[in-house]
């Protein structure tokens, strides 16, 4: 006898129809993710790394940062809203849309008790998988970001000084995480 496979298949169209009632939605390989809204502290997080680097972006005009709420769709079965991320130029323009470009160079986020099993291993193991140029996530916590990269299976774990150069880039983006956390929790 087979059994029947319980476990539903979503689509990004179908995840598309659910109401907006402030959570957020992704779907990563058919499964459903559901996130609660943001706290103060993550969103204060995002809110400065996001002038980071788009401060960066305007000094080195190699992308765009978009922060979330909004999409990033690999495929019908690979839809999510990084808390933030950076596109490429399209033809050293901004694109319209993610399909224009349909890569990243970045994509990180915020994480917490409620999403670290998402963030840690089913988005860590997408992003390698559709070849993002380098995945952070930000533990407000332990005062920390894990960098990964598709080239390397383990995070770099950083706890003082973060430096990125996306390709075309003349210059590194350098950031102090003990500035940076301090901003961020210390206020």
């Amino acid at each position: 006898m087979v059994m029947p496979n319980l476990k539903r298949r979503w689509t990004a169209a179908e995840r598309d129809e659910l109401p907006d009632d402030g959570s957020r939605y992704e779907v990563i390989d058919g499964e459903l993710f559901v996130t609660p809204a943001p706290s103060l502290m993550h969103q204060r997080a995002i809110a400065l790394l996001h002038r980071i680097v788009a401060d960066y972006l305007d000094r080195e005009p190699v992308g765009e940062a978009i922060f979330a709420p909004a999409d990033v769709v690999f495929s019908e079965q690979r839809a999510v809203q990084p808390d933030l991320f950076v596109l490429p130029l399209a033809d050293d323009r901004r694109p319209e849309r993610f399909s224009d470009v349909g890569r990243l160079l970045l994509a990180v986020e915020v994480v917490s008790p409620s999403t670290a099993r998402v963030d840690r291993v089913a988005k860590r193991t997408l992003y390698r998988e559709e070849a993002v140029d380098e995945y952070w996530i930000v533990d407000l916590d332990s005062r920390i970001i894990e960098r990964s990269t598709p080239a390397e299976p383990r995070p770099e774990i950083l706890d003082r000084q973060l430096e990125w150069r996306p390709l075309g880039a003349a210059g590194s983006l350098t950031i102090d995480l003990l500035t940076y956390f301090a901003r961020v929790i210390d206020g």
